[in-house]
C-alpha cells in the first residue's frame, strides 16, 4: 500500500481481532462472525431534520441460523428499524457541526451485543454513505475521501487533475470505542499511529492528555517506535466515560515531524450496575375510600449505567402486596416514573390500616431475562376519614344532682366511634338539644375516654325544678365524609333528678337601711329584720340572734326578728361611720344539719343639737400693752350642719373685770378676735371666760376658759424671755436667786475637774524604785497570762523550789538590792510613803535600778529594766525571785525542756550545756 509523502496514518486494528493486516492489505478471515459491516458510519445531513426522515442504513452481518437481532441507539432523537435504517424519532435541530451516537445490536437468545458508531455531519450537500468506500475510491460529493477501515489519513495533500497541490486540511478522526470491564489480557492494542516519513527518518511517537501523562496516569500507552497504542487496564465508564488524547510524532532530535492529532476514546457502557433505590423503605399514605387512580407516592431508583442506553433505563413493577385484602391488586405503579396509584376501590382503614408493597426496579427497560434488578419496600398507610359517625352506647342515661351545687358531674355518656382514636374524626363533641332552657348544664368531653360528662354549671333549685329531661346529640370535631349520614344513635336522652337539701335562711333585703334621729330612748322598736327559709317543703322554724353589734346598742327578738334599742344611739360615737351604724344578725333553722344565713342592718342616724360648742384655742399669749397683737378664736362642735355655726362669742358680765380688761371682735360666723380693752395689763397668766353659742334649734351654749399669758414684748411684738418668765409667775428676786445657784453649780464642777486632773498627774509621777524601808507590797499587779491556776497544772511545783542557799542575796549591799527579789526575813512594818517624791530623784531611781540589774549575775539576759513586785506568801511554788540562777549548782534542769514552750526560756537558761 503506497502512501503519499507527509502523511500520518492511523491504523485501526479491530478490537475483536476479526481482521488482520498482511503485506499492507486488509485480509478478512473467511470464518462467519456476526457483527456490523463497519465500525463506524458517516453521513452528511442538513441542520434541521424532520420527524421520520431516513438518515442512513447500517448493515449487520448475521450468520446462518441466527435470528432475533434487534437494534437500539443511545440517542433518544434517533431510532433504528429492524432492517438497520436509522431515522429521526422527532424533529431535530443539530446544534453543532456534527452529532455522534452509538447503535447496538442485540441477540435475543444469547444476549450477545455488537456496537457501531454513527457520525452525522452538517454540510451543504447531504450524501448517505451506507458503507465504507473501497480503497482508492473517492466520494465526489465531498472534499474528502474515506479510507479503508484499518487506515485513516488525517492529513492529505492530493493533487488535482492539473497536477497542482491542493491546500492541506485536517480530517476528523473517528472516536475509538473501548468496552468497559474487559478481561484482557493487558495491554490490549487499540490503534497504530504511523507517519509516512518513517521510511526516511526515525520517528518517535507519544501521546499526552488525561489517562496518559495526566491523572489517572498510564491508562493508555504507546510504543514510541511502532506507534501502537494500548489500553493497560480495564475501563470503568462510571468512573470516566471518555478520554481526549493527542498523538505526537517527532524525530530523534525532538523536532516535530507531523502536527499532533486528537484522539477521542469512548468507554462503551456495559450493564454492570444494578438499579439502586434512594431509600430502602418508602412511606406513603392514602385516604380510605379513595377512588381508583388516586396518587399515593413515588419511588425512585437510580442506575449508574448510561441512562441513554438500555443499561440505565429503569422500569418498575410491584412484586407483592400484603395483605391482599380486599383485592390482591389494590395498587399499581407507573413503570417509568415510579408513581404508585390506587387501582381498585375498597380501601377501609377500619379493616386494613396498612399495606406493605414490594417494588422491583429492573434496568434494560425492565427486561427480566437479562436486566439487573433491585427491590424496595413501600409502606402505605390508609389514613382515616370521618366515615363513621359516633353513636351512643345507650338510648337513655340518668343522673342525680343536689340542689345549689355547681361543677358536679351528674352523668357520663359513652359513645362508640370506629374512626382513628384521638383524631378529629374520633373526638366527640356533645351538645344539649332541648330540656335545659336556663343553661344549668353543659357536656364536656373526656380527652382520654371520649365520654361526655354532664356537668352542672348553674345551680339548680329543688323548689323550682325537681327533674330535668335532656336531649343530647354527639358529633365529631371533623365533619363527616361526603356521602356519610348521621346515625339515629347519635342522639340520646338524659334524665337528671334534683335532690332537696337544707338551704340556709336568707334575708330578702340585705343590707337593710333605716333612718332615725339619734338619741331615741332605750327599748324603742326600730324595725323587723326577718329572714325567709327557701325550703318550702320542710316544716322548719327560724331563730334569730346577734352576730355583730359593736356598740351593743340593739336587741333582736329570737322568734320574729324585731329590732329594739338597748341603749341610746349617739351619732357622735366612734362606732358611727358616715352617720351610719352597722349591725349583723344571724338567722338559723332547725334542719338536719342546721343552716344559717346572715343579714346586715344599717341605721342612718339623723343629727340633733345635743353637743355644745367648744372654744379653740385653750391657751394664748398677748402683749401687756395693746397693739396689733390679738388672739384669734373659733369654736368646734361635734354636731353637723345646721346644728353648728355660725357661732356667737360673748364675754360674761361676771366677773366684771373680764369685760373691763378684754373685748371680743367678731370676724365672721366661725371666728372672732380677743384683745385688751385697757392700755396696760400687768404681765401674768389670766383665765378669760368666753360664752360660745351655736345655731342649733334650740341653740346650745358653753362657757369656755382660755388661758391668756400677758407678757412684755419687744419692738416686733414678741414676748421677751424675762417677760415670759415673769408672765409665768416668778418675781425678779426669784430670777436672781436661780441665776446665782446656776453659777455656784458650774464653779463646783470646774473645781472637781481640776482636782481630778491633779490627782491623775500625781499618779503618773510615782517613784519607780524605792528603798527597802519604803517598800509597801500591797499592790495588785496584772500580768499578761497567769495560766489556769496552780491547782489546774500537772507540773511538779516542788521542782521550782530553790535548792541552793541564798547567802549571796543576804550578803548584798542594801543599796543595790533589786526590788523584784523577795524580802529576806520577817516582813518589816513599812512607813508611810511620801505622797510626792522629789522630781529630781526620778532619774537617780532609774539609774540605780539599771545598775543593780547590770551587776546581778543571776539576772536574765534582757536589755530592758524588769520590775516585779512581791505578791505575798501562801503559794506552794514560792517566788520566782527565790530561784538560784547560779550555774555552779549540781541540780539537773534538763526536764524543763519537756514542759513545753512556756518554760523554753528557763530551759535555755538552766538546762543548757556549759558555755564556751
Amino acid at each position: 500500500m503506497t502512501i503519499g509523502s507527509g502523511m500520518l496514518l492511523l491504523l485501526l486494528l479491530p478490537f475483536c481481532g476479526s481482521a488482520r493486516a498482511h503485506n499492507g492489505d486488509l485480509t478478512v478471515r473467511p470464518t462467519c462472525k456476526p457483527g456490523f459491516s463497519e465500525e463506524d458510519y458517516t453521513a452528511l445531513i442538513s441542520q434541521n431534520i424532520m420527524e421520520g426522515q431516513k438518515l442512513l442504513k447500517v448493515k449487520f452481518s448475521d450468520c446462518p441460523g441466527k435470528n432475533g437481532i434487534w437494534f437500539e441507539t443511545n440517542n433518544l432523537d434517533f431510532k433504528v428499524r429492524t432492517d438497520g435504517t436509522i431515522y429521526a424519532a422527532r424533529q431535530v435541530q443539530i446544534p453543532l457541526k456534527q452529532t455522534v451516537f452509538m447503535v447496538t445490536a442485540w441477540d435475543r437468545q444469547t444476549l450477545e451485543r455488537w456496537e457501531t458508531m454513527v457520525r452525522l455531519l452538517v454540510g451543504e450537500k447531504t450524501q448517505h454513505n451506507g458503507h465504507k468506500q473501497q480503497k482508492g475510491k473517492k466520494n465526489a460529493s465531498t472534499d474528502f475521501a474515506p479510507q479503508p477501515s484499518d487506515t485513516l489519513i488525517p492529513w492529505r495533500q492530493p493533487q488535482n487533475s492539473n497536477g497542482l497541490r491542493r491546500q492541506k486540511r485536517d480530517w476528523v478522526i473517528p472516536p475509538i470505542n473501548v468496552p468497559e470491564n474487559s478481561r484482557g489480557p493487558f495491554p490490549q492494542q487499540l490503534v497504530r499511529i504511523r507517519s509516512d516519513k518513517d521510511s526516511e527518518i526515525h520517528i518517535r511517537y507519544s501521546i499526552t492528555g488525561v489517562g496518559a501523562d495526566q491523572p489517572p496516569m498510564e491508562v493508555f500507552s504507546i510504543d514510541p517506535v511502532s506507534g501502537r497504542m494500548y489500553v493497560t487496564r480495564p475501563m470503568d465508564r462510571e468512573e470516566r466515560a471518555s478520554y481526549h488524547l493527542r498523538a505526537h510524532a517527532v524525530d530523534m532530535n525532538g523536532n516535530k515531524v507531523e502536527n499532533p492529532i486528537d484522539l477521542y476514546i469512548y468507554v462503551i457502557d456495559m450493564n454492570d450496575n444494578r438499579p439502586e433505590f434512594i431509600n430502602q423503605v418508602y412511606n406513603g399514605s392514602v385516604d380510605e375510600g379513595s377512588k381508583p387512580g388516586t396518587y399515593v407516592m413515588t419511588v425512585t431508583a437510580n442506575d449508574a449505567d448510561d441512562s441513554t442506553t438500555a443499561n440505565g433505563m429503569v422500569r418498575y413493577r410491584i412484586v407483592t402486596q400484603t395483605p391482599q385484602s380486599p383485592s390482591q391488586n389494590m395498587f399499581t405503579i407507573n413503570s417509568e416514573t415510579g408513581d404508585i396509584v390506587t387501582v381498585a376501590a375498597g380501601l377501609d382503614r377500619e379493616k386494613v390500616q396498612q399495606y406493605t408493597v414490594i417494588v422491583q426496579a429492573t434496568d434494560m427497560e425492565g427486561n427480566l431475562n437479562y436486566g439487573l434488578s433491585n427491590t424496595a419496600t413501600a409502606i402505605i398507610t390508609v389514613t382515616d376519614v370521618n366515615d363513621n359517625p359516633p353513636e351512643f352506647t345507650a338510648s337513655t342515661y340518668s343522673g342525680e344532682v343536689p340542689e345549689n351545687r355547681v361543677e358536679v358531674v351528674v352523668a357520663n355518656l359513652t359513645v362508640m366511634d370506629r374512626d382513628q382514636p384521638h383524631s378529629p374524626n374520633w373526638n366527640a363533641v356533645y351538645r344539649i338539644i332541648s330540656g335545659d332552657p336556663s343553661g344549668h348544664f353543659t357536656i364536656r368531653t373526656d380527652p382520654v375516654t371520649n365520654e361526655g360528662m354532664v356537668t352542672v354549671v348553674k345551680a339548680v333549685d329543688y323548689e323550682m325544678n325537681r327533674a330535668f329531661m335532656l336531649t343530647v346529640m354527639v358529633s365529631n370535631q371533623a365533619p363527616l365524609a361526603s356521602g356519610i349520614q348521621m346515625s339515629f344513635q347519635s342522639t340520646a336522652g338524659v334524665t337528671i333528678s334534683v335532690t332537696d337539701i337544707n338551704e340556709a335562711p336568707y334575708f330578702p333585703t340585705n343590707h337593710k337601711l333605716i333612718r332615725l334621729e339619734e338619741g331615741v330612748p332605750t327599748g324603742t322598736a326600730l324595725t323587723t329584720f326577718s329572714a325567709v327559709d327557701p325550703d318550702r317543703f320542710m316544716q322548719q322554724a327560724v331563730r334569730y340572734s346577734k352576730l355583730s353589734d359593736p356598740a351593743n346598742w340593739l336587741n333582736i327578738n329570737a322568734t320574729n326578728g324585731q329590732i329594739t334599742t338597748a341603749a341610746v344611739l349617739d351619732r357622735e360615737s366612734v362606732y358611727i361611720k358616715n352617720n351610719v351604724y352597722e349591725a349583723t344578725f344571724l338567722a338559723a333553722d332547725n334542719g338536719i344539719p342546721p343552716a344559717s344565713g346572715t343579714g346586715t342592718l344599717q341605721i342612718y342616724l339623723i343629727d340633733i343639737n345635743d353637743n355644745a360648742p367648744e372654744l379653740l384655742p385653750k391657751e394664748a399669749q398677748i402683749c401687756e400693752k395693746p397693739n396689733l397683737n390679738v388672739i384669734n378664736i373659733t369654736a368646734a362642735d361635734a354636731d353637723i350642719d345646721p346644728n353648728v355655726g355660725p357661732f356667737v362669742f360673748e364675754l360674761p358680765s361676771v366677773p366684771s373685770a373680764v369685760r373691763k380688761n378684754w373685748t371680743i371682735t367678731r370676724l365672721n360666723g366661725d371666728y372672732a378676735q380677743l384683745s385688751l380693752r385697757i392700755m396696760y395689763l400687768e404681765a401674768g397668766m389670766y383665765d378669760v371666760p368666753i360664752v360660745v353659742t351655736d345655731s342649733g334649734n334650740p341653740p346650745l351654749y358653753n362657757t369656755s376658759i382660755i388661758k391668756v399669758k400677758v407678757c412684755p414684748c419687744d419692738e416686733n411684738g414678741d414676748c421677751t424671755t424675762i417677760g415670759a418668765v415673769a408672765a409665768a409667775g416668778l418675781g425678779t428676786g426669784a430670777i436672781i436667786a436661780i441665776l446665782i445657784c446656776i453659777i455656784i453649780l458650774l464653779t463646783m464642777v470646774l473645781l472637781f475637774v481640776v482636782w481630778m486632773k491633779r490627782r491623775e498627774k500625781e499618779r503618773h509621777t510615782k517613784q519607780l524604785l524605792i528603798d527597802p524601808e519604803d517598800d509597801v507590797r500591797d499592790n495588785i499587779l496584772k500580768y499578761d497570762e497567769e495560766g489556769g491556776g496552780e491547782e489546774d497544772q500537772d507540773y511538779d511545783l516542788s521542782q521550782l523550789q530553790q535548792p541552793e542557799t541564798m547567802d549571796h542575796v543576804l550578803n548584798k549591799a542594801p543599796g543595790v538590792r533589786r526590788v523584784d527579789e523577795r524580802p529576806i526575813g520577817a516582813e518589816p512594818q513599812y512607813p508611810i510613803r511620801p505622797v510626792i517624791p522629789h522630781p529630781g530623784d526620778i532619774g537617780d531611781f532609774i539609774n540605780e535600778g539599771l545598775r543593780a540589774a547590770d551587776n546581778d549575775p543571776t539576772a536574765p539576759p534582757y536589755d530592758s529594766l524588769l520590775v516585779f513586785d512581791y505578791e505575798g506568801s501562801g503559794s506552794t511554788a514560792g517566788s520566782v525571785s527565790s530561784l538560784n540562777s547560779s550555774s555552779s549548782g549540781d541540780q539537773d534542769y534538763d526536764y524543763l525542756n519537756d514542759w513545753g514552750p512556756r518554760f523554753k526560756k528557763l530551759a535555755d537558761m538552766y538546762g543548757g550545756g556549759e558555755e564556751d
